[in-house]
């Protein structure tokens, strides 16, 4: 998009056109917000070794992970919410990482169902990330339908035993159920782009958003009461249910939120074939730890026998290198491509991802490397 050069650009067009409470929502952390600021603490510190005259005007960004060869190394991560931030939004983020030969991963707590995302994006690469149910016959149900729309790999995000705390939400009216104040409503007018490009476009034809995956007998409005106690996210998840959905699921099993080795090394005596060393953005745990600080410890832990992919904090594509430098096979992006999607509709989603790869194509130029795959070891803390 002209005049977007880099992400807090985008980011600065999202903050503009969506209501506040849904760019708070994406944008922030939670409690204190020390997490926020300790991720980007850890990001910056992280700087490249360079080796000069090496010769390279072009570099291969293509890497393996697990089975299959893709042409760079990132995952559009599952983010809640996102077809509020355009209409249809998650289909236009398959749609987006199809564009780049990317997975998209597909959010338990999406406004669309999997079975339309497949409909929209017919040849994208979908994950899908559970939150576990209380009612397991309801989240095997879930699972059973992602495998009904091909998708391959399951995200079992362990992080997460309980709603965070995040008082802006709360002051924003922000919160499910959604609660309407003068203060919120007059907010939604002064965006009367969002309102008629998204929120009407829903009204005009499915209705209120909601979370779609919920079984029908429990979908409501996000402005009316909601979560059944038999899709509440299960607070007692313990690695005995990973082990049952690791019986149940035939796919590859990644497990999301991984900030230990002792729990990288039960994710893998499990027979997980993966694990993402993630901090939620941010947005769970303020005092949870950075990953950039913990990943090159799990990396030799358990680096032979899972393959590692990291999150959190990238606002650029020199972050994306610094986690591959650490060790990670791949980063999970969350809100780039969500500040992209706000500020361009899926068009946008596509310039954010370009815009990572040509700046992580001219820093690997820069510290003389040709092949991203061999960007190893390259860190200096």
């Amino acid at each position: 998009m002209a005049g977007l050069l880099n992400g807090d650009d985008y980011r600065a067009v999202a903050r503009k056109r969506l209501p506040k409470g849904l760019f708070e929502y994406i944008d922030r952390g939670t409690e204190a917000e020390l997490a926020l600021g300790d991720i980007r603490q850890s990001l910056d510190r992280i700087k490249l070794q360079q080796v000069v005259l090496a010769g390279h005007d072009n570099v291969d960004l293509s890497v393996s992970l697990f089975d299959r060869k893709y042409s760079c190394p990132l995952i559009i991560a599952p983010t809640a919410l996102a077809g509020l931030v355009s209409h249809d939004g998650e289909a236009k983020l398959a749609r987006a990482a199809g564009t780049f030969g990317i997975p998209f991963c597909v959010s338990t707590q999406s406004v669309m169902t999997i079975e339309d995302i497949r409909k929209g994006a017919p040849d994208a690469e979908l994950w899908l990330q559970l939150y576990v149910w209380q009612n397991r016959a309801l989240t095997w149900n879930l699972l059973d339908r992602a495998q009904g729309c091909n998708a391959e790999t399951l995200i079992v995000t362990v992080d997460t035993p309980q709603g965070p705390k995040r008082d802006y939400n709360q002051r924003n009216g922000f919160a499910i159920p959604f609660v309407p104040t003068v203060r919120g409503i007059s907010d939604v007018l002064r965006h009367p782009g969002w309102l008629c490009s998204v929120m009407l476009r829903y009204l005009m034809t499915t209705g209120m958003p909601s979370y779609a995956h919920y079984p029908p007998e429990y979908r409501t409005a996000i402005t009316r009461q909601t979560a059944a106690d038999d899709v509440k996210i299960e607070k007692t998840l313990s690695w005995d249910d990973i082990a049952e959905i690791r019986d149940r699921w035939q796919g590859r099993l990644i497990l999301k939120g991984i900030l230990s080795t002792v729990d990288a090394e039960r994710a893998a005596q499990i027979g997980a074939d993966g694990i993402v060393v993630s901090a939620h953005g941010g947005r769970n745990f303020d005092l949870a730890p950075a990953p950039a600080t913990v990943l090159p410890e799990i990396v030799a832990k358990v680096g032979g026998r899972l393959e590692i992919m990291a999150d959190s904090g990238v606002r650029r594509g020199s972050d994306v290198l610094k986690y591959l430098a650490l060790g990670s096979r791949s980063v999970l992006i969350g809100r780039l491509p969500l500040y992209g999607l706000a500020a361009g509709g899926e068009q946008g989603a596509i310039d954010v991802l370009a815009m990572l790869l040509d700046e992580m194509q001219s820093n690997l130029i820069f510290a003389g490397i040709g092949r991203v795959e061999d960007f190893k070891e390259n860190a200096i803390a």
